[in-house]
């Protein structure tokens, strides 16, 4: 006789979700809002145009450098305990750039609150994944924790810019309040989830030293395509050098007793879809929000308050994606809902283009509700999808490749906008010109969105194919 599945979720269990939510909204109001303190910090500390974007890049470098690392952490040390130290170091560094009075101290801190978000974030979806039961249950956990995380990028938009009003410092000092509530609760709430023994072989450190190596330098590479003509053989020779690292990580783990990553993960369909679709979907959009800030505060002149008000309406997310998704999960398929939400992004792009000097707001609207329908279908399925028939003692990796992707999609579409615009742009200066220029790296996310939902197609074939089972009592 087959056991019931529990579909209610008790007041604890909704505690620690909440708190486990909370921090991944943390996580994506702080870059948020950074990005619209920006002028503010190079007006007050006399910053040049290679440290401020250094201010971006030192936590992408520390994000997509350590995540995988962080993933296998949480899996063999203890989710909790990763969960737990690292919001202490995010919340302690978040406020050291508060204090920050030198370019130096900017990027220190950043760069560490990088490595603690790539520590902090697998440990805490490994955490939804092993509190909550497959099923029902975990559908509706991670509906939630997908919408928050989704939320905390547009609605960052506007708290950023509401904070850089008062004082762009606050944009540090915000986070630390947040962290120290969501770090007191979790203390009392979240349980370790049972996690295997650590290796008798000891901890795969040459595994740990290449890999970490080779994400540090393929990410700086990426971002160093921002500016292509900027030095273009040492842009190539970090690749390179990235590249030989993760031949060596390759080699290494192949042999290891106890490898930091078993290789046969990326024999998993599901997994691979999930992440090529994750950072496709992140590029796709991380690239348009590039563009369309351009647009409205450099073409157009709107202030940065302005900005984040007209894309508030993508945070509606924030409601349908633990509401609507779910049921339509549980009704349609992970595979169809993804599929749907790649469609309605690609479409939401492609609405943007016919961008002009005179635009109304109500011209962008519809691509600012799609975004926001977009992602409600989208986020959700792709961290389901990302732990699709994994071991749950290997949740924390697979969480672990899921960030990575979506970090390197991240870099990847700033800095592919941003090559194109400023290849296309040249010497130009008039507000004509670089419409023109925002328009042709407008297709920059509309590719990236298209593709992806070529190959969640793929996902779909491969279901049509399978017989489904039938549904327990």
């Amino acid at each position: 006789m087959s056991t019931p599945v529990h579909t209610r979720m008790d007041a604890r269990a909704w505690g620690v979700l909440l708190v486990l939510a909370g921090a991944v909204f943390l996580e994506g109001i702080d870059v948020a809002m950074l990005n619209v303190a920006l002028p503010s910090i190079r007006a007050d500390l006399g910053l040049s145009t290679g440290t401020l974007s250094g201010v971006v890049s030192a936590y992408v470098l520390g994000y997509g450098g350590f995540m995988l690392l962080g993933g296998r952490a949480a899996d063999l040390l203890g989710r909790r305990r990763m969960f737990l130290f690292w919001l202490a170091v995010f919340l302690a560094f978040s406020g050291l750039g508060g204090f920050a009075t030198e370019g130096w101290m900017l990027l220190v801190a950043r760069f560490v609150t990088g490595v603690a978000a790539a520590f902090m974030a697998p440990a805490g979806l490994s955490l939804i994944t092993g509190t909550f039961p497959e099923g029902p249950q975990r559908t509706k956990a991670l509906g939630v924790y997908a919408g928050t995380a989704a939320g905390g990028f547009s609605l960052g938009l506007v708290a950023g810019g509401l904070l850089t009003s008062i004082g762009w410092r606050w944009v540090f000092f915000a986070p630390v309040i947040m962290a120290a509530l969501i770090l007191a609760a979790a203390l009392i709430l979240i349980k370790e989830t049972p996690a295997p023994e650590r290796p008798a072989g000891g901890f795969d450190l040459a595994g740990a030293f290449s890999i970490t190596g080779a994400m540090l330098l393929l990410v700086y590479g990426v971002v160093r395509l921002e500016h292509p003509g900027d030095g273009l053989a040492y842009t190539l020779g970090v690749f390179g050098a990235g590249l030989l690292l993760l031949v060596a990580f390759v080699l290494i783990e192949r042999r290891a007793a106890n490898p930091l990553v078993r290789l046969g993960i990326l024999r998993s369909g599901p997994l691979v879809r999930a992440n090529l679709g994750a950072l496709l979907f992140l590029a796709s959009f991380a690239g348009f929000q590039f563009v369309a800030t351009l647009y409205l505060q450099e073409v157009r002149g709107w202030s940065s308050l302005q900005t984040g008000l007209a894309m508030l309406v993508i945070g509606m997310d924030t409601v349908l994606a633990p509401t609507l998704t779910p049921r339509l999960v549980n009704r349609f398929g992970n595979a169809r809902v993804l599929f749907g939400g790649l469609v309605v992004a690609a479409l939401g792009y492609a609405l943007f283009l016919p961008i002009g000097m005179d635009w109304t707001y109500a011209a962008m609207l519809p691509t600012m509700l799609l975004l926001g329908l977009a992602f409600s279908l989208a986020y959700g399925p792709l961290t389901m999808a990302a732990t699709d028939g994994v071991a749950e003692h290997e949740h924390g990796l697979a969480s672990g490749l899921l960030y990575t992707a979506f970090q390197f999609g991240t870099a990847l579409g700033l800095s592919a906008v941003t090559a194109v615009s400023v290849a296309a742009l040249g010497g130009a200066a008039t507000p004509e010109a670089a419409l023109d220029s925002l328009r042709l790296a407008l297709l920059v996310p509309v590719g990236a969105a298209v593709a992806g939902v070529v190959i969640a197609a793929f996902g779909l074939r491969r279901r049509a194919g399978v017989r489904p089972a039938t549904a327990p009592a």
